[in-house]
């Protein structure tokens, strides 16, 4: 299990390649809100699936369901992710912040799966065994954050050649 910290760190890696992914499907909608709403919904989702354990309505806030269980089950969360991906730009509002939040939840799953309890993707926990848990965060913040400028790369790269069509034209071809 990543840190607490680090589920925080990749959830905002995660939301940002839900944003990218919103706004390359086309589903922005006005204002651009379905590139905020799957952003901050991939925030909230990168720590979902341990907040989702937690009886919030119960005084004593225990885990109502064991640790590592329904709230991390990895085909639940590719079903989801796959679903809410296939909506967007439908006239679906809800399918920019489903989707963010299921980008988020999935990273989480990536960044839980190196250590030893392993996460169940399809029925029984499945661990790569690399390190133990809280062990090598930076590591897995660094490769979520890899992922999202991967992804992010041709959306900025053709934002960032019409900037410079804009700012060539403006200085008058000065540079």
């Amino acid at each position: 299990m990543a840190s607490h910290a680090a589920h925080h760190a990749t959830g905002w890696a995660a939301g940002t390649i839900a944003a990218v992914l919103v706004a390359q499907a086309g589903a922005a909608g006005p204002w651009h809100l379905g590139i905020l709403a799957a952003f901050v919904a991939g925030i909230a989702g990168g720590t979902a699936p341990d907040w989702l354990e937690i009886a919030w309505w119960s005084r004593s806030r225990r885990l109502w369901i064991t640790h590592r269980t329904a709230t991390h089950w990895g085909l639940g969360w590719a079903v989801v992710l796959a679903f809410s991906y296939h909506v967007l730009g439908r006239a679906q509002p809800l399918a920019a912040p489903l989707f963010g939040f299921a980008c988020g939840g999935f990273m989480h799953l990536l960044a839980d799966w190196p250590n030893p309890l392993g996460v169940p993707w399809i029925w029984k926990r499945h661990s790569l065994n690399w390190w133990k848990s809280g062990r090598c965060d930076l590591l897995v913040v660094a490769l979520a954050w890899a992922a999202a400028c991967w992804i992010a790369r041709p959306f900025w790269a053709t934002r960032v050649g019409h900037l410079a069509h804009w700012l060539h034209a403006l200085s008058g071809g000065a540079f």
